[in-house]
């Protein structure tokens, strides 16, 4: 469906006081994905939406859901299910903002965290449910002291991630605990094969609106491309930082790398070399993700480096250069990894670093955004002085993080092997080593009862 200019939120029919808590966030006219679905989930149609990332997906939903809410209501009154954490946080809370005058109460269920202290928040239902899947689905799974036979809204953020296939067993899980009658909303930047059958497989009338895709990334980002070799990429990546840092003392840096255990060891060979930082990713506890991202939003600590786990719905207003340590292998995930910055009509640059084993990934990201990056400059001979003293640093990380066991070989290949399944690796960590340990208990009471009996048998003899 073509876009059609809209005025204010006024012109939606959406209520005096919720537009005054909009304004106060700061968000005062509807992007174009909220002009265009608002009416339509207000009217009752089922929606799938996709748009640019930091197009304004979130209050797209949001909105109608809390106006809905007023007119009626009850808890459980709408399910958001998302594939990270972070983002379920960070959409609990526009909920909060927006909904904080009619006192709209909401819980997020996410791994990571104590089970009983969520179970007895959803018994008290709240009117808003976020979650990720694999836990939501545990929990219905474990008790009966909740019910979503009642909700009106179910919504999928970054459905094409959802319904990609790792979630299957649990989506399948929470559907069946579903009312027949709802609204299904599902949205995303990026559109999928599997979005486009839930045109048909939800069985009923569904509005469709896709964003004017010419270009996938907005106009205010700069993207740019460092070539460079393989082997130096470590000292390129600081080098980046450092000329970016020198024309702009200000502003966040996001920095993407491929795996948990790189982006570990880069966060601590950067903090060595005087760029203090913060790490996420999926082998983090819950509590310690939750406070890097704390210290990164509020400003704390101005760089993060952190794996695809933050490349989904995260809004952090102050981050200005998002760089790609390495190429997604997924065009569209580019499209997530550089929509963290350059969001809601700011500008924005993003830098990846290129190795000529990687170009063909490069073009085929440029085809996929309609975009041709630019080269960003760097001096050569600054790479080469910092070339050994980055490389040193890097290897007294990995001698150090083998020491703290951080990364048990055995350990981080199951927590591969749980994520894949859409399992939550922290609770199936804490159950492997709960059956370790009740095993180890078991041996050690078998060979005590084995001696007793041996020293018995010695006695009668």
């Amino acid at each position: 469906m073509n876009d059609f200019p809209v005025i204010s939120f006024a012109d939606l029919q959406i209520n005096p006081w919720i537009i005054r808590q909009c304004a106060a966030i700061g968000v005062k006219t509807p992007t174009s994905i909220q002009a265009n679905c608002i009416p339509q989930i207000l009217n009752g149609n089922d929606c799938i939406g996709a748009a640019k990332t930091g197009s304004g997906k979130t209050l797209a939903f949001a909105l109608p859901i809390i106006q809905k809410l007023c007119e009626d209501p009850y808890g459980i009154f709408a399910l958001i299910l998302t594939p990270t954490r972070e983002l379920a946080y960070q959409i609990a809370d526009q909920f909060a903002v927006v909904g904080k005058v009619m006192n709209l109460k909401h819980c997020v269920i996410v791994g990571g965290m104590d089970m009983v202290t969520q179970g007895q928040e959803l018994t008290k239902k709240p009117h808003i449910v976020v979650a990720t899947p694999g836990r939501l689905a545990d929990h219905l799974q474990s008790c009966n002291t909740f019910s979503l036979a009642r909700i009106k809204y179910l919504v999928l953020d970054e459905a094409d991630r959802l319904l990609g296939g790792h979630f299957d067993e649990q989506i399948k899980t929470i559907f069946q605990a579903l009312p027949k009658k709802r609204q299904n909303l599902f949205f995303s930047a990026t559109i999928t094969d599997t979005l486009e059958k839930l045109k048909v497989v939800t069985g009923k009338e569904v509005f469709f609106y896709e964003a004017p895709a010419e270009v996938a990334t907005v106009e205010q980002l700069e993207q740019h491309y460092v070539l460079c070799p393989k082997d130096v990429k470590d000292a390129y990546l600081v080098e980046t930082i450092r000329t970016y840092r020198a024309s702009n003392s200000d502003g966040n840096i996001l920095i993407f790398t491929d795996s948990c255990k790189n982006c570990q060891v880069l966060s601590m060979t950067l903090n060595e070399v005087g760029f203090e930082n913060v790490a996420l990713h999926a082998m983090m506890k819950q509590q310690q993700r939750l406070a890097a991202l704390a210290k990164f939003k509020s400003n704390t600590t101005k760089i993060l480096l952190a794996t695809d786990v933050a490349s989904r719905g995260l809004d952090i207003p102050t981050v200005q250069l998002v760089i790609n340590h390495s190429i997604p292998k997924i065009s569209k995930e580019y499209i997530h990894r550089v929509g963290r910055t350059a969001r809601a009509g700011r500008s924005g640059k993003a830098i990846s670093l290129v190795t000529p084993y990687e170009i063909k990934l490069l073009q085929a990201i440029e085809e996929h955004i309609n975009t041709k990056l630019t080269e960003f400059k760097l001096d050569d001979s600054e790479v080469g002085k910092i070339f050994t003293q980055i490389s040193v640093t890097k290897s007294e990380a990995y001698i150090k993080l083998d020491e703290q066991d951080f990364y048990e070989k055995k350990m981080i290949n199951k927590r591969k092997k749980w994520m894949l399944e859409g399992l939550d690796p922290d609770e199936e960590e804490e159950k492997y080593l709960k059956k370790i340990k009740r095993n180890k208990k078991t041996k050690r009471k078998g060979k005590k009862e084995k001696k007793d009996n041996e020293e018995s048998i010695e006695q009668t003899l």
